[in-house]
């Protein structure tokens, strides 16, 4: 084949990126079908938070967009036919019948909001959830409750009709004519209707709620997602323990993924999974690193006193796992500069650090740096020397910020599927389940290794995140060794994450144990040599 050949071929098949509608317009069309996020995830083969991604600005690419833009020209001619045939329904003018002068507003017609009759807080489910008041499922929720929109799917069909005997309830209300109307069946169509009989019993017992952000939800709706994942992988290994842990380490990062949509349903922040980013926070090439520094420790102390010590190797345990508790910038990086530091935005700083006047005692907090001036550092580098050169500590002066990208930030954003992580994790080794352990593991180091430039995670862009969640895991280990030094233990060794060395009594500093918040011993070594007494008596 001639060059021109191949020219030719390449043309053939280029063609150009199908067109997709404004950010605003493709979450309105979702929203105009009484869609969620989670069900046109699941048609579309990918997460919830990449359709936020896509409604927030970030544009897909590939079959994945001619499949986005499908949908949303169907959404578009499905509410446009809808609306059509709305306004062809509509009754004119002179039959629409006014409510009389001081008639109940019950005697009014309803104006009706769609052709469901479903009010503005009803949402599609995207899979059925218990109905609040009947305990069956149903596939709607109203103001943030699962429940059946018909009363005749709701138990049973019939509404309970009041004994007229009896007396009135106290949530009735006086009609027109004197009638007692109950409140639950003022509006049926929008999910406020009477239990049956056959229900009753199981209805009348409270019905346990917890908040989730502005809402409230049944607190047997969050479900368990990882202990369902190693079942599944145990019962479909016939009980093989190993294949059952290398499946689930395989799917580690879609799992994770799964788990951080659920942990964020109802929170306060929408997360913006694809921002814009900054040049600094690409890779300059295909297998280069950013200018982002992480501060990695990996120091060693050069003198100790003379004689032999013995030197314990301390392991930190689930370091990554911890450092999911750091200042996250929420959305995009605004770019700023100047001195000041707002401690209510996260994000990556150009600063020119300190001098360091205790390296024979304790680690550089900004890493091992051979160049001098001005570098790039994540956000808790940056409140770790603001906070050391405070009068707490006064070990430094404080940093030099010249410029500064970042955004709104909380320390709470992965809080949730922190928590989910380490409740998982504390009951595994609580039954030494060391399949649940290896997964849980494997789901929050790969998703902190894959939020960046990576190839197994296409759902979460995020460099910023990944620099900032191992920067903290850095930061911790150097608060630890500042502990130690403080405690009167000698520190000899600091190096990545978790990896302490230090000479005394550390149980008196440290708990031991194998919780995040504990160590466990990796290693111990003895270092000099004991002086020779006849050696001395020599001399002499």
């Amino acid at each position: 084949m001639t060059d021109f050949d191949a020219i030719d071929a390449l043309l053939a098949e280029a063609r150009q990126e199908v067109p997709l509608p404004p950010a605003d317009v493709r979450r309105s069309l979702r929203e105009g079908l009484n869609l969620s996020r989670a069900q046109v995830a699941q048609a579309l083969g990918v997460s919830p938070s990449t359709v936020g991604g896509w409604e927030s600005g970030r544009d897909p690419g590939g079959e994945v967009r001619e499949k986005y833009a499908y949908f949303l020209e169907g959404a578009r001619t499905k509410l446009a036919a809808e609306t059509a045939e709305t306004a062809e329904g509509a009754p004119d003018a002179a039959d629409v019948v006014e409510p009389r002068d001081g008639a109940d507003e019950a005697d009014a017609p309803r104006e009706e909001a769609g052709d469901t009759g479903e009010a503005d807080e009803v949402e599609a489910l995207p899979s059925p959830e218990p109905c609040v008041l009947c305990g069956m499922p149903a596939r709607h929720q109203v103001a943030g409750f699962p429940q059946h929109l018909d009363p005749a799917d709701c138990g049973t069909a019939a509404p309970v009709q009041p004994d007229p005997a009896a007396d009135p309830p106290a949530s009735a209300e006086p009609g027109p004519a004197g009638r007692t109307a109950p409140v639950a069946a003022e509006d049926a169509r929008a999910g406020r209707h009477e239990r049956a009989p056959a229900s009753r019993d199981r209805a009348a017992k409270p019905v346990r709620v917890v908040p989730v952000g502005r809402r409230m939800q049944t607190a047997d709706q969050s479900p368990d997602l990882i202990g369902a994942a190693v079942a599944a992988a145990l019962k479909k290994h016939s009980g093989d323990l190993e294949a059952a842990t290398a499946a689930l380490v395989k799917k580690a990062i879609p799992d994770a993924m799964a788990l951080l949509d659920e942990t964020r349903k109802g929170g306060r922040y929408d997360v913006v999974a694809h921002p814009w980013i900054p040049d600094i926070l690409r890779k300059q090439t295909a297998r280069g690193a950013d200018r982002i520094w992480e501060a990695r420790p990996k120091w060693a102390r050069t003198d100790l006193p003379p004689g032999a010590h013995e030197v314990t190797a301390l392991d930190v345990n689930g370091a990554y796992l911890s450092a999911l508790k750091t200042h996250l910038p929420i959305g995009q990086l605004e770019h700023s500069t100047g001195f000041d530091h707002d401690r209510r935005r996260a994000g990556v700083h150009l600063i020119t650090p300190p001098a360091w006047d205790h390296e024979d005692r304790l680690p550089n907090p900004i890493g091992n740096r051979d160049e001098p001036g001005p570098l790039w550092v994540t956000e808790p580098t940056l409140r770790l020397l603001l906070r050391l050169s405070g009068p707490k500590y006064g070990l430094c002066d404080p940093p030099e910020i010249h410029e500064s990208f970042t955004s709104g930030a909380t320390e709470g954003l992965l809080e949730k599927f922190r928590v989910a992580l380490k409740g998982a994790r504390d009951r595994a080794i609580a039954e030494d389940d060391e399949v649940t352990l290896e997964y849980v593991k494997a789901m929050y180091s790969k998703f902190v290794s894959t939020m960046g430039e990576s190839n197994y995670n296409r759902e979460l862009y995020r460099p910023d995140w990944m620099h900032l969640i191992r920067s903290q895991a850095f930061a911790n280990l150097w608060m630890k060794a500042l502990k130690a030094h403080e405690e009167g233990l000698t520190v000899v060794r600091a190096m990545g994450t978790d990896e302490l060395h230090v000479i005394g009594d550390w149980r008196r500093v440290f708990p031991e144990g194998r919780g995040v918040s504990e160590v466990k011993v990796k290693d111990t070594y003895t270092v000099g040599e004991e002086p020779d007494p006849t050696a001395a008596g020599e001399e002499d």
